[in-house]
């Protein structure tokens, strides 16, 4: 590693506090799911060191996440690897889409009464709470859960504070400290290695704000919502950090066929949507 890139890239890892299986979960969506979905053990204790998370938290990480059925194993020779279990596959693609595909406007709103639905898992699923059991969301065709009434409506006016039905405070925060961290971020004077890293530590932090985003209509957000601001630096920083991240990939990362692509369809096709959105 460069002296500079080091220097940022451990400032950036120290400063986000990295859970070891919620960065493994990073790296399987930004790296492995477009290469083929399996990867060496090896290699990944090596991207987690880049961050400093040790083998031993990387063991344990993917242990659990075995056994919550987002990853399985398999041994061929004396090497392990682990791939996406075709149950986490969905999620993986719906989170793919939102950081990489193109902004799709929502189609009115839908408001559900579900008594069955707790809080804290509306918010998952970045519903507002309108009181009692009844829930409202953009319509971008979601499933409804289980048990739920769903009522349709294709526009709300524009003096109705919808806003208020999320907590957009913390989620402006959350943008607010996405920008600071990679604002200082110079793609061109990193490595390879540092490129990687740099990027899976782009794609964590930017990941953790966008997946609570509700996405609402621009006319129910507040004027001084910095969402497409950091959208704007999540793009340029993407594309900026990916010829030398993915140079490192082919080098340097190692799947069941042995190394992996530096490009493949699915990565050139999130390229190709990140540059329109620019």
């Amino acid at each position: 590693m460069t002296a500079p890139g080091k220097a940022i890239l451990h400032s950036l890892a120290q400063e986000m506090r990295l859970n070891a299986a919620a960065f493994i979960v990073t790296i399987y969506g930004d790296v492995v799911a477009p290469r083929g979905g399996v990867l060496w053990t090896g290699t990944l204790i090596d991207l987690c060191a880049g961050v400093g998370i040790n083998e031993s938290l990387v063991r344990t990480a993917v242990s659990r996440l075995v056994a919550a059925d987002r990853l399985e194993g398999e041994r061929i020779g004396r090497r392990s690897y682990y791939r996406l279990r075709r149950s986490a596959l969905a999620e993986f693609l719906q989170a793919a889409d939102l950081l990489y595909g193109p902004d799709r406007p929502a189609r009115g709103w839908q408001i559900l009464h579900a008594p069955d639905l707790r809080p804290e898992d509306a918010r998952r699923q970045r519903m507002g709470h309108m009181g009692g059991p009844v829930f409202l969301r953009p319509d971008r065709g979601q499933a409804p859960p289980e048990g739920a009434l769903v009522f349709h409506a294709e526009a709300m006016s524009h003096a109705t504070p919808l806003s208020a039905f999320w907590d957009l405070t913390a989620l402006r925060d959350g943008y607010a400290r996405f920008m600071a961290l990679f604002d200082r971020l110079t793609p061109d004077r990193l490595s390879g290695a540092e490129a990687l890293t740099a990027r899976l530590l782009l794609v964590h932090a930017y990941r953790f704000v966008l997946l609570r985003d509700p996405r609402l209509p621009p006319e129910h957000l507040p004027a001084d919502w910095n969402a497409p601001e950091a959208r704007a630096l999540f793009c340029r920083l993407y594309l900026a950090l990916t010829p030398a991240a993915e140079s490192h990939v082919a080098a340097t990362c190692e799947g069941a066929d042995g190394p992996l692509p530096a490009t493949t369809e699915a990565s050139e096709q999130r390229r190709h949507a990140l540059i329109s959105a620019t």
